[in-house]
């Protein structure tokens, strides 16, 4: 699998109610929106990536940006669904995407590497794992699925983790990353106040790559 056939999902349309509202991923983190760190991380590791959100405050970050084809704020699962075909009609070399979450700011940096590497039939999406459990938003997904997923979502799937059961998906484990000294989950992500604080403090251990 060739770099240019993957495509990157940013899928930032969490809302941050438990940070004092907004959108999640744009709260500062280091001195920058969170969502800059997720992007640094992952933008050396795929052709292209287009951004999965349903509000306004992404322009400056100088990509496409896909609004959900589903009415009513669905979930991830919607947000892969738009950006799947965003790619299958603008980026027709790509063949793969993949997906991961804007408040997930510690990412591995072999993270498409081994998932498009997984022992899996052909054609079969690929989710991480950590120490934590299974992370279903974070996968690599044929372009093709975006029919039949646009069609599961007509019939009221909304679980990301459902949908990857019933397309049998492999799993990758990734183990810890170490960060300053620390093992920290490369699946962190940022729900809370204390969250962000704990962020915060493992960048000053381990500056964000630039």
């Amino acid at each position: 699998m060739e770099p240019d056939e993957i495509v990157g999902i940013m899928l930032a349309g969490r809302r941050s109610s438990r940070m004092g509202g907004g959108v999640k991923c744009l709260q500062s983190l280091g001195g920058k929106p969170m969502l800059a760190h997720v992007l640094a991380r992952l933008r050396p590791q795929v052709s292209d990536i287009v951004i999965s959100a349903n509000s306004d405050g992404f322009a400056g970050f100088g990509l496409p940006v896909v609004a959900d084809s589903v009415a009513g704020f669905q979930g991830p699962l919607a947000g892969i669904e738009a950006g799947l075909t965003w790619v299958a009609a603008n980026r027709p070399r790509a063949t793969w995407v993949v997906t991961v979450p804007g408040d997930t700011p510690f990412i591995p940096g072999d993270l498409v590497r081994r998932l498009a590497n997984a022992d899996r039939a052909a054609g079969t999406m690929v989710v991480a794992r950590s120490e934590t459990g299974v992370h279903p938003v974070v996968g690599l997904w044929p372009v093709t699925m975006a029919v039949d997923l646009r069609a599961a979502l007509a019939s009221g799937l909304r679980k990301v983790s459902r949908w990857a059961e019933m397309q049998g998906a492999a799993e990758v484990f990734f183990p810890p990353s170490e960060i300053g000294g620390r093992a920290v989950d490369p699946f962190f992500n940022i729900n809370r106040k204390e969250d962000l604080a704990a962020a915060e403090g493992l960048l000053k251990r381990e500056p964000e790559p630039s």
